[in-house]
């Protein structure tokens, strides 16, 4: 049996490679958005939160015993091919905003645990922290929510009157 504490850190090592994984899949959006000046406004605002986000957790894992590089580097490999699989789509912008969404649902679900981890731990610092990222995760899917059906009408117009529409 591992001690609460014990996986709390596991689960801070986990939440900071998403956070690394993040980062790198939503520079790779952005730099790809042409007509979408909305969308790219959005990324690019949870894309510093995210760089923010990361700082936040490396504080709690240094305050507890560190971070993992492993799980970091293949956050990034993975985030990489997902980003370069949008070059190979000619919906790119409504498959990433898919995308999107579902890991923002994975991120809000993985700070809902180490909240309540953080809590039954003792760790309240860890706690705040995650709370405060909770909201901007909250955010960002609330956003991308709200604007799903706008994003793809704009998609099939382009699309339909021979624009560039993918990104």
């Amino acid at each position: 049996m591992g001690a609460p504490a014990d996986h709390l850190h596991a689960w801070l090592r986990d939440a900071h490679a998403r956070e690394e994984q993040a980062v790198t899949m939503l520079t790779s959006q952005s730099a790809r958005l042409e007509n979408y000046p909305d969308l790219e406004a959005r990324i690019d605002k949870h894309l510093q939160e995210t760089r923010d986000q990361i700082v936040m957790l490396d504080r709690c894992l240094e305050r507890i015993g560190g971070a993992s590089t492993i799980k970091d580097i293949t956050g990034r490999i993975v985030a990489f091919g997902q980003g370069l699989s949008g070059l190979f789509v000619n919906d790119e912008v409504v498959k990433g905003s898919l995308a999107s969404y579902t890991f923002e649902q994975m991120e809000i679900a993985s700070y809902k645990i180490l909240i309540a981890a953080a809590e039954y731990a003792g760790d309240q610092e860890t706690k705040r922290v995650c709370e405060a990222i909770l909201q901007q995760e909250l955010a960002m899917a609330q956003w991308l929510d709200e604007h799903a059906a706008t994003l793809t009408r704009k998609f099939l117009e382009r699309d339909q009157q021979g624009m560039t529409a993918k990104h």
